[in-house]
């Protein structure tokens, strides 16, 4: 049952590595919060599946239905607040990167804003 969820929550954790890692990450600490909660969920994800693939839940006395629903409940929160901060960091793009200089380089160029549209997606 679990492994329906599991399966895209690595897939698309995996992308959103791969997406915020292929831009200059122009806002470490909201970027970085992002790359956190990927890199986390996808961690303890593989460790949780891997505790029903070896066997590890018959031996361990827990209520695993409980503990699915709070461990994706709480992958839900921490996946939402960084995707309005990764949406947060899209939304600035149009802005210069130094507002004191005279060259008009943007915080995001064009291509690292399609890139930041689909992580926030």
């Amino acid at each position: 049952g679990s492994f329906s969820v599991f399966l895209p929550l690595q897939l698309f954790g995996t992308i959103v590595w791969i997406l915020v890692a292929s831009t200059r990450v122009p806002l470490p600490v909201l970027q970085g919060w992002v790359m956190f909660v990927a890199v986390t969920a996808w961690f303890l994800s593989i460790v949780f599946l891997s505790v029903f693939l070896f066997g590890y839940a018959n031996k361990i006395a827990v209520n695993w239905n409980q503990a699915d629903f709070i461990f994706h409940g709480a992958t839900f929160v921490f996946y939402f607040g960084a995707f309005l901060l990764q949406a947060a960091t899209t939304s600035l793009h149009h802005f210069p990167r130094k507002f004191n200089s005279t060259a008009q380089e943007r915080i995001l160029s064009g291509h690292e804003y399609n890139i930041s549209i689909a992580a926030s997606v």
